[in-house]
C-alpha cells in the first residue's frame, strides 16, 4: 500500500512537472508557473540519487531564481522554496565546508521569507531546522562511510548473524536517511501538501 502511495505521488509530481514545462513554452514570464515547476522538481529529486538528485535541485533553484527576478516583491514563498533547495543540496555534498555554504544560503532565504511574512510559523521552523543542519550533516556523512566499510568486511560469523548485522546496519542507515529528509525537506513537503501543483487539464 505504501509503495503504491509513493508511486502515485511520483506520478503526480511528474505530471505537474510536465504541465509546468508545457506552460513555460507558452508563457516563459509566468512566475507562478516557474515556481510550480521548481516545486515539482524538488519533490522529484527525493526519488533520485546522487548526481541526478543534485541536477534536479539545481534546475529547481534556477527556476526559482528566475521567478524571483520576474516578480521580486510578491514571492516570499519563492524565497522559502529556495531555502529548501539549498538545504537539500547541502545534504548531498560530503564536504563539510562546501555543504556549509549551501546551509548558509538556505538560512538567508528562510530569513528573507520570514521577514516578508513574520507570522508564518512554517518559515520560522525552517530557519530553526537549518541552524541544526551542519551538525546533522557531519553526523550523517560520518556514518555513511562506516556503513560501506562494514559491508566490505568479510563475514567471520554464521550466515544468520551476518544477516542480522546487515539488517541492523541497514536500519541505522535508514534512520539517518530519514534525519536528512526531515531537515532538508520537512518544510517543503508541508507546503507541497497544503498547496499541491495543479494537475494538467485533460485534453
Amino acid at each position: 500500500m505504501e509503495m503504491q502511495k509513493e508511486f502515485d505521488r511520483l506520478l503526480f509530481f511528474e505530471r505537474a512537472r510536465m504541465s509546468a514545462e508545457t506552460s513555460y513554452a507558452e508563457n516563459p514570464l509566468d512566475a507562478d508557473n516557474l515556481t510550480r515547476w521548481a516545486r515539482a522538481l524538488l519533490d522529484l529529486s527525493q526519488y533520485q540519487q546522487g548526481a541526478e538528485s543534485k541536477q534536479m535541485i539545481s534546475d529547481a533553484t534556477s527556476k526559482l531564481e528566475e521567478a524571483l527576478t520576474l516578480n521580486p516583491k510578491k514571492k516570499h514563498d519563492v524565497l522559502w522554496c529556495l531555502g529548501n533547495a539549498h538545504t537539500s543540496h547541502g545534504f548531498l555534498i560530503p564536504d563539510n565546508d562546501e555543504a556549509a555554504f549551501y546551509f548558509e544560503k538556505a538560512a538567508e532565504f528562510f530569513q528573507q521569507a520570514l521577514d516578508a511574512d513574520p507570522s508564518n510559523d512554517l518559515y520560522r521552523k525552517s530557519l530553526e531546522l537549518t541552524a541544526k543542519a551542519p551538525e546533522l550533516h557531519m553526523e550523517i556523512h560520518r556514518h555513511g562511510p562506516m556503513q560501506q566499510t562494514m559491508a566490505a568486511e568479510p563475514s567471520t560469523s554464521t550466515s544468520t548473524k551476518s544477516s542480522k548485522k546487515k539488517k541492523s546496519s541497514d536500519l541505522n542507515f535508514d534512520i539517518f536517511g530519514w534525519v536528512i529528509l526531515a531537515v532538508g525537506i520537512v518544510a517543503w513537503v508541508g507546503f507541497a501538501k497544503s498547496n499541491p501543483p495543479p494537475l494538467p487539464r485533460p485534453q
